[in-house]
């Protein structure tokens, strides 16, 4: 056991003491020990406690650190235990960690980040941008030339692109664990109590059992994988796996006409595959305003895409070589390859969590409170494991509160101002389109009675010079109080754009204030002006 005085770090011989004082942060008692420096070396000693410290955080700019001790009668290992380093898990180690916490995160693969990093969000924006650039689909209107893809030189791009981007978020998330103090380990977690958390270590032989005061569930999503598709055939493809293509299809039926499928179809057809998309809905995500599914539906026509509403497979089989897709509406779909998008499930099969009493959704989902709570008060969850939104946006944003509110830093949001009614949506199709707030549907169902005003990119002087055709900012007006209650944009940097709304709609702005701002020319946020503009001219008298 060390004693008062001993070095914890002996890097030099003859280390002096220069100081040291305590004090308390929350369960912890901290010890900041002020370190000499020689040589460019620091070191640094441990005050008058009769055990070892939990965590060191050092600052070698100054060369002072804090050692954090146990308080006496504290009986877990860990003030938080996360399971899952994706973005929820990532921004509520860090968020725990900022708040003096000792945090625990245990991750099942070789690199933290989760199916975001992985499989999901980043590899697929990857190839958005890539195909865009390579296309030259961006341009085509400035320049007058249309490119064709070389599938020699596409694929490997792609691969080596999106290697690329991965590498360095996985850094960046490595560095925020360390900047923070929050440790990791690698290991397949269960639950195996309200508070504890068993997990077997990659080589291991058996269980590592840990403490935790709360534990946060941040194991994200998996693709759902229905028994009639045949996914023993090497052209099936689910969301996660079609990004290991080793070369380009000649033609992809999509089936589901979620988020994940428009995107993936929409990314495919700009690169000049014949995709079939078949959905049984008769619209193209019915959560966004009606005018943004209907643009997007023609976007998609004009790109060649064959959508096909009101329809699902019959059957599924191989004919001549080649994946044959029978329609229950008449019909079959010859293709290279099958990408079956039709929706997600948490990945919740491995964790125990009903032994635990935890209350279990759809689809494997975790049911929760306002607070991120499951129906065992130490057991938080947020992210995709949750459901609905499951963007990586909005899975931040919750993990990050789930800590906060576990440790009292913040009070629940007010019910008016729900999460993810105030979060933006973004769908990464092309063109892209972004929401926040309430559609002028959602709205007429709620019995507001709304002005709706539109500003397009025909009208806007930077889209021309940039070439772009398609695109609009449409904003919804309550009458009553004036005031905007949601913002919706459709084309290129739309999921920019959204965030002048977002913040517009989070402080109550009025019609005549977003008519009488002065916005840079020429810029696409423009539009908002000339939305508001339009509104102002359909203001019923």
């Amino acid at each position: 056991m060390p004693q008062l005085g001993e070095l914890l770090i002996d890097q030099e011989e003859d280390a002096g003491i220069l100081g040291e004082d305590a004090s308390y942060e929350g369960d912890h008692a901290v010890g900041v020990i002020v370190a000499s420096r020689s040589n460019g070396r620091s070191f640094a000693c441990q005050v008058g406690l009769d055990s070892p410290p939990n965590r060191v955080s050092a600052d070698t700019t100054t060369g002072r650190a804090k050692l954090y001790y146990p308080r006496s009668g504290v009986p877990y290992d860990y003030d938080l235990v996360v399971i899952g380093s994706g973005p929820a898990g990532e921004r509520g180690a860090v968020a725990a960690a900022t708040l003096g916490k000792r945090v625990l995160v245990i991750e099942r693969e070789a690199e933290p980040g989760g199916a975001a990093v992985h499989t999901g969000t980043l590899p697929s924006k990857t190839l958005r941008e890539t195909a865009l650039f390579l296309s030259g689909r961006e341009h085509r209107e400035v320049y007058g030339v249309g490119i064709t893809i070389d599938e020699a030189l596409f694929v490997p791009k792609l691969l080596s692109r999106k290697q690329a981007v991965l590498r360095l978020e996985v850094e960046r998330i490595k560095r925020a664990f360390g900047t923070a103090g929050v440790e990791v380990t690698r290991g397949a977690a269960r639950i195996a109590g309200p508070h504890e958390v068993k997990y077997q270590a990659a080589g291991a032989s058996g269980d590592t059992t840990v403490s935790g005061e709360f534990v946060l569930v941040a194991t994200g999503s998996v693709p759902f994988r229905p028994a009639e598709v045949p996914w023993s055939d090497e052209d099936v493809e689910d969301s996660d796996s079609i990004l290991q293509l080793d070369r380009m299809p000649r033609d992809l039926v999509v089936l589901g006409a979620g988020v994940i499928g428009c995107e993936y179809a929409s990314m495919f057809a700009s690169l000049g595959v014949k995709v079939t998309l078949v959905d049984k809905r008769n619209e193209l995500l019915p959560f966004l305003d009606r005018d943004m599914s209907e643009a997007l539906r023609v976007s998609f026509v004009q790109m060649g895409i064959n959508v096909r509403f009101e329809d699902s497979p019959e059957k599924i089989v191989r004919q001549d070589g080649r994946l044959r897709v029978e329609l229950k509406r008449g019909g079959a779909v010859p293709c290279d390859k099958l990408l079956f998008c039709g929706g997600r499930s948490g990945a919740t099969t491995s964790l125990d969590l009903e032994v635990a009493g935890v209350k279990m959704g759809v689809r494997g989902s975790i049911v929760v409170d306002e607070r991120f709570r499951s129906t065992v008060p130490s057991i938080l969850a947020a992210g995709d494991v949750i459901g609905f939104p499951a963007l990586a946006s909005t899975s931040m944003e919750q993990g990050r509160l789930a800590v906060r509110y576990a440790f009292g830093a913040q009070s629940p949001a007010p019910a008016d101002r729900e999460l993810c009614g105030l979060l933006p949506f973004g769908v990464y199709t092309i063109p892209e389109v972004s929401c926040v707030g309430l559609s002028e549907e959602d709205a007429v169902a709620k019995g507001l009675e709304v002005v709706c005003g539109k500003g397009d990119f025909d009208h806007n002087a930077r889209a021309k010079i940039n070439g772009l055709t398609m695109g609009f900012v449409k904003l919804v007006f309550e009458r009553k109080t004036r005031k905007l209650i949601g913002a919706h944009a459709i084309g290129d940097h739309a999921t920019e754009l959204v965030h002048i709304g977002h913040i517009m709609v989070g402080l109550g702005a009025t019609i005549d204030a977003i008519e009488g701002a002065v916005f840079n020319y020429p810029t696409l946020s423009e539009c908002f002006k000339h939305a508001a503009h339009d509104a102002l001219s359909r203001w019923p008298a």
